[in-house]
Order: structure tokens, then sequence, then C-alpha cells
């Protein structure tokens, strides 16, 4: 798929929650220290943050970047699995937070953890039909996982946002972008559960590998490039194992992955994690790097990207605060603050 008129990224932010709490913690408490563990340590949202306090965060490091004013924007559209509220959209609050309202559409997305590439596609449609001059797409998550749960292992948070615009603006030309879905049942909840469940043999085939494989395979193959035409690649990163499993089948090498590959220092940051992902590769990338993004969301399905990164890049990151910046700053917390925090605990 591709717009009638080019449209690119012209500004993307991210943010991550300064506090950590260490899988070896969560170990500790359900499986007294034994078995091994999927990520380092994960993401948590402080008591004061939610979907909509992160998404903010997000957007105005996407607007600073973009340098336009917040009112230019048409749309503030926002992909999660864990908005705040069942009946009330989280993206009227980020759009009058930000000074975008009243004129402006907002929207809230959902399609699991590509939640926010949904957005981001939909803005493409928006910006190169000429309806939009810009759109601001973010994808955030607090992410659920029921205590001792493999998923409380990686169930992290976090927030990316960008906003699509005009090619010539753009830090980052989006080529082509192509999506490929199918119904495959590895992981769901219900609304009336707290709590997402997951069908484990259906995680990695047919779920993750075939869905990401697909969508990047038909891609490169509609424009007539190979791993070898890209300088990086980004794959939705459900832990550290999974996108380098894919990388590897696709025929990646595995320093094409280093800068977004972020799983095992912060966890599953769900619909944030391709464009956090995307939003590291953005601040060390060069003018005319190639870059390949895949989404993924569970239910099933994935969408793949390419980019190729423009002058703009070398002055308009400087703009805002740098993805690495949110990755150092860690306060580690231990289980018992971390269920408070998250409500796991059922007062009767």
């Amino acid at each position: 798929m591709k717009p009638n008129r080019p449209v690119g990224l012209v500004g993307y932010g991210a943010y991550i929650p300064r506090y950590r709490i260490a899988a070896k913690e969560i170990s500790r408490v359900w499986t007294d220290g034994h078995g091994g563990v999927p990520v380092v340590a994960k993401s948590v949202p402080g008591p004061d943050e939610d979907v909509i306090t992160m998404s903010l965060e997000a957007g105005r490091n996407a607007v600073a970047r973009a340098g336009i004013d917040a009112n230019d924007l048409s749309a503030v559209w926002i992909g999660s699995e864990s908005h705040p509220y069942s009946v009330k959209p989280s993206g009227t609050v980020v759009a009058e937070a930000l000074g975008v309202t009243p004129f402006v559409s907002t929207a809230d997305f959902e399609f699991a953890c590509k939640a926010g590439t949904e957005a981001m596609t939909a803005g493409m449609g928006m910006v190169g039909s000429g309806m939009a001059n810009y759109v601001l797409a973010i994808g955030a998550d607090t992410a659920q996982g029921r205590p001792g749960d493999a998923l409380e292992y990686t169930a992290a948070a976090g927030a990316a946002a960008v906003i699509i615009g005009p090619a010539e603006q753009s830090v980052a030309v989006i080529e082509e972008t192509i999506s490929y879905v199918s119904d495959v049942p590895d992981f769901f909840r219900r609304a009336d559960r707290p709590y997402p469940v997951h069908g484990n043999r259906f995680t990695g085939e047919p779920a993750y590998f075939q869905q990401v494989r697909s969508a990047s395979a038909a891609l490169l193959a509609k424009l007539g490039m190979t791993p070898k035409d890209f300088t990086y690649a980004v794959f939705h990163q459900p832990n550290a194992r999974f996108p380098q499993v894919v990388a590897k089948q696709l025929g990646f090498a595995p320093e094409q992955l280093a800068p977004g590959l972020l799983a095992g220092s912060i966890g599953n940051t769900y619909s944030a994690a391709a464009i956090l992902g995307l939003c590291a590769t953005l601040d060390v990338a060069k003018p005319g790097d190639v870059i390949l993004m895949t989404s993924y969301g569970s239910g099933s399905g994935a969408d793949a990207y390419v980019l190729r990164v423009t002058d703009a890049i070398t002055t308009r990151r400087a703009m805002a605060p740098l993805t690495e910046r949110y990755l150092s700053r860690e306060t580690m917390i231990d289980y018992a603050v971390y269920a408070k925090w998250r409500n796991k605990l059922v007062m009767g």
C-alpha cells in the first residue's frame, strides 16, 4: 500500500517509565528463584502513570521534533490494549492536553500489539489523500500479566509516537507498507477478565513468526529488495529471542538489529514495541539509511514498512530526548511495590 501523495515521519518521540522490576525478583516470588528468565528487567508505570500520561509524553516529544504547532495536527489516534477506560477515549484527553482541541479527529485503535501501527497506517491514508497535513499516531501500553504467569516477566510499559506528514518535511520517508492477518488464537483477553491468556503452542508458529515473516517477505518481494538493501531491521519485540530468530529466518545479519532490540532491557511494551524500536533506531540512523519495520499483533497480524532516512534527521532528533535517555534512568522496585501499583491485590 502506497498513498498517491508521498508521506513520511515528520516527528517521532518515545517515553519509558523510570521504574523497573527485575525478572529475578518475579522469579524469587513465584519459583523460588529457579528457572530461566526471558528478560533482565521490565519497565513498570508509576502509580500516577497510564496509557494517557505516557502517550502525552511521547506525543509532546514527537511534536517537538516535528517543529510544528500542536494545532497543526488534524488527528490524534492512540493504539493500545490497556486504555484506562472501557468507555471513554484516551485520544480526547491527550488531544486536550496537547492543546489541539476542539477541531481535531481523535480515536482509540485496537489490535493487540500492533494497534499503534494500525493508527500509523491510517495516518498515511489521511495525509496521503490530502485530507490532513499531520496526523499523530501513538502506540502505548501499561500491559497486564496475571501474577505468576509467564507474561508477568515481560509485560512492560512504554509509549511511542510518530507524526505522519508530507514526505518533503520528513526525517524518514515511508516508501511502502503492507499488512498480513490471519485468525490465530495465540493471545487474548475477554472483556470481563482482568488478565490475558495465551495459547502457548500457537505463540511462535503460526502466530508471531508466520505473520512477521510473511508481511516482511511480501513487502521485500513487492519492492524487489533483499536484506542487504537495509541498514536496519526492527521487528516487534515480545522478548529478546523472537526478533533475532525471525531476522535470521529472513536473512538479516545480527548487526542490523542492534539499535531496535530493547525487549531484553525493558520487556514487551506491546502496542509501543515496534514503534519504540523504530524511535531508538532513528536516534542513531544516518541520512540515506533504509529501515524495515514490522509490527505484530496477537489474534493475529503484522504491518511491515520500508522507510528511508532523510537529511533532516541530523538536526531534528536533537529537539527532544533520545530513547536512550529513558532507557538509562532506572529505579528498581520490589515485587510488593509492583503488586501494589499494578492493583494486583484484591481487597475483600
